[in-house]
């Protein structure tokens, strides 16, 4: 396995998350966005700021993955949904049954470990 490098954006947010402190950046013109970056991607903006992301967010839509590559076949099925937190969306992996996964279900942010890699990731959970 190769060395993790970090990924100073990214690593950023899922610190953050992990002390229940997640936050998104908004410009002036009241864009949000995630990664954290230099620039809004909306406008341009450098004029940057972190503010504190609610602490649930609704599920907007969902896959749920039933045949995998053969690496990650004894994992499926998992579900991957993208959440809508107000200013931001989110990606990740729903800790729940996939039957129980539905658009507009309320979830709440967390960080889990990837099994197969180590890695964190971005973890949403059934409120």
């Amino acid at each position: 396995m190769n060395p993790k490098v970090r990924d100073e954006g990214y690593d950023d947010l899922l610190d953050a998350a992990e002390e229940g402190e997640a936050y998104y950046l908004a410009c002036a013109n009241g864009h949000g966005s995630l990664p954290p970056r230099r620039t809004c991607p909306h406008c341009g903006s450098v004029d940057l700021s972190e503010e504190s992301l609610p602490d649930s967010g609704t599920v907007e839509t969902y896959t749920t993955t039933q045949v995998a590559a053969p690496s990650f076949a004894s994992k499926t099925p998992y579900t991957t949904a993208v959440v809508d937190f107000g200013p931001v969306r989110l990606t990740g992996i729903v800790r729940a049954d996939a039957e129980d996964v539905e658009v507009g279900m309320r979830v709440g942010l967390a960080v889990g470990r990837n099994t197969m890699t180590g890695n964190r990731m971005l973890t949403f959970h059934p409120r």
